[in-house]
Order: structure tokens, then C-alpha cells, then sequence
């Protein structure tokens, strides 16, 4: 999780969409407007603060509940997540998340 919001922060899209599971519903072939949207989206927000407040890993799944302090054109976005972790391959991937 913390690698992910970083890559937001840094506007760095490939890894975001490397690190998305392909049954997330914003998974999508059309990578070049998948990238486009993630560089719109960190161009336009600060990203101050991350915060873990819960973990749990099993062997193929983990859970992770966060809270992100951001703020897009001026105005408080942040939220609260349980995010879904799958591993496959021996790498993490962004399954879902329900905001809480």
C-alpha cells in the first residue's frame, strides 16, 4: 500500500497499473488513457499523509485499512480504505477496496 500511494505522489502510473490485479474494476488494455487518467489525477492532487491503521496476510491475500490525507485542487480529498491484496507470482497486486 505504501509503495502505491507513493507512486501517486511521484505521478509514476506505470507502477500503479503494474501493481493493479487484472479483475480490479479499473483494470483496462487501453493503457494509454489508464496512464493518463493516474498522471491527471497526481498532477492535480497533494499528497500529504499516509497513515496503515490495520493489516492482515494470509499466504495469497492481504487486507489493509488506511487512511490518505490528500487534497485535490484545494479541497480535502482524503479517505479511509480496506484495500484487497492478491499475490500472484510472488508479487502484490490492488485487488479492491471498500472505503470505510
Amino acid at each position: 500500500m505504501r509503495s502505491r500511494y507513493c507512486a501517486f505522489a511521484l505521478n509514476n502510473p506505470k507502477y500503479i497499473i503494474n501493481t493493479t490485479h487484472q479483475n480490479n474494476q479499473d483494470f483496462t488494455e487501453d493503457t494509454e488513457n489508464w496512464l493518463k487518467g493516474i498522471q491527471d489525477f497526481s498532477n492535480s492532487c497533494e499528497f500529504k499523509n499516509l497513515q496503515i491503521l490495520d493489516s492482515y496476510e494470509e499466504e495469497n491475500q492481504a487486507f489493509v485499512t488506511f487512511k490518505a490525507t490528500i487534497f485535490c485542487e484545494n479541497k480535502n480529498c482524503s479517505f479511509t480504505e480496506k484495500s484487497k491484496f492478491l499475490k500472484e507470482n510472488e508479487k502484490w497486486l490492488y485487488l479492491s477496496g471498500i472505503f470505510l
